[in-house]
């Protein structure tokens, strides 16, 4: 199957996750394209496929004569999309060869040249974007093709010499719960890539420490009339914890290395509010000293109203893979290597996000990140580049044959 109509293909399943949701995986629509995916495998003749009851999917790509003793090499990549936008009903638009300039995405919206100057990075390119009702879904779809179309060509071209090669398919990777069950050992790598990052030459083995942060306020709602000194405003109360925060450290003031405290949702009334964080930062200091910061200014506020207004649950999710992965530099190297045969120039730099890669490494499976050619993931303007999705299948490919030598 063509990269195209592979990718095509995946996009058109409706697999956002879900916050809310207590079940793994969290939505059970994630399980259709995981089934797919796992079909795929078997007709492509991969061995050891499997689909476990929490959705992963897994399957081998068996070595070639000669290179059964080459270390065993993943690739890993989510199959959900972000519940900050729909995923259903996804209408590609493609485009052959990209002009460089603004890109109508619909008769109110327009993708301008402007506004994400990375465009002319890709002037001759065949682009592949939405309508902008939805998101496009490249995160990670763009890396599930392109794992799937090196797969088929491995598969079918047993002249290339490759040891053991394991793929794993996981869900729910964007409400950071993507490996919470993923059986590491049952994978059996001994170093894996996700594939998952976003501009052509995207190597990433830095990646912030990360943790959520809800706020639960409980007001006293009086008659307005009637409420001096007696009415607490549960959404004043959100406004003002909001303005304790430091300005400057909030996402769109921040880049490279700079943490952020981010306010994803707020909801409620007089009554009653919920107020909900991210807390990021690459340095674990940083990192220890933003989530103290918190607190204290939830401290402030409570002894301003009372301790039972607020209540504050704080948890981490992932850290920063750079120590896990630093040990063992041939992954590196190797990727290096990889893209240079590819005709790629690398790009290392840390992730400002996380990966399933991330806690994987400190599960013991180191896992860097390698690009994909998906853009401004998560929303309306999400595009990719068919041109870079190719060379990340061929990086892949490399790497297969790296990793045997």
């Amino acid at each position: 199957m063509e990269l195209k109509e592979r990718f095509l293909k995946y996009v058109s399943y409706d697999t956002q996750s879900s916050e809310e949701s207590a079940t793994f995986p969290s939505t059970e629509k994630q399980k259709v394209l995981l089934g797919v995916l796992r079909d795929e495998m078997e007709a492509l003749g991969m061995t050891e496929v499997t689909m476990d009851r929490y959705g992963y999917v897994m399957g081998t790509i068996p070595a070639t004569p000669g290179c059964g003793n080459a270390p065993v090499i993943g690739f890993i990549a989510h199959v959900d999309t972000s519940p900050d936008m729909s995923g259903k009903d996804v209408r590609p638009r493609v485009i052959e060869e990209y002009d460089g300039g603004d890109i109508v995405l619909n008769g109110q919206l327009t993708m301008r040249v402007a506004e994400f100057p990375e465009l002319a990075f890709f002037k001759g390119h065949t682009l592949i974007h939405t309508d902008g009702t939805t998101l496009l879904g490249a995160d990670d779809k763009a890396g599930v093709a392109e794992i799937m179309s090196a797969a088929e060509y491995l598969m079918t071209h047993p002249e290339v010499e490759h040891g053991k090669i394991r793929i794993g398919f996981t869900p729910d990777e964007e409400v950071g719960r993507g490996v919470d069950h993923f059986d590491v050992a049952a994978f059996g790598a001994d170093f894996a890539y996700t594939v998952d990052g976003g501009m052509e030459g995207e190597l990433e083995y830095e990646n912030f420490n990360a943790a959520s942060a809800r706020i639960d306020i409980q007001g006293r709602n009086v008659h307005p009339g009637y409420a001096k000194g007696k009415m607490i405003n549960a959404l004043d109360v959100a406004c003002e914890l909001q303005t304790l925060l430091p300005a400057e450290q909030r996402p769109q003031y921040t880049e490279g290395y700079e943490g952020f405290y981010h306010c994803v949702g707020v909801n409620g009334t007089v009554e009653r509010a919920a107020v909900s964080y991210i807390v990021r930062d690459h340095d674990a200091d940083r990192f220890e000293q933003k989530k103290v910061f918190l607190w204290s200014c939830v401290d402030l506020l409570k002894k301003k109203y009372g301790d039972g207004v607020l209540t504050l649950t704080l948890k981490d999710q992932y850290f920063n893979m750079r120590k896990m992965v630093e040990p063992h530099p041939q992954v590196i190297e190797k990727a290096l290597e990889a893209m240079k045969q590819a005709g790629v120039k690398p790009l290392v730099r840390p992730i400002r996000g996380g990966t399933d890669g991330a806690r994987l490494s400190f599960m013991g499976l180191p896992c860097p990140n390698l690009f994909t050619g998906g853009m401004n993931f998560h929303g309306k303007f999400e595009y990719c580049s068919l041109d870079t999705m190719r060379k990340a299948r061929q990086v892949i490919l490399n790497l297969a044959q790296l990793w045997a030598r």
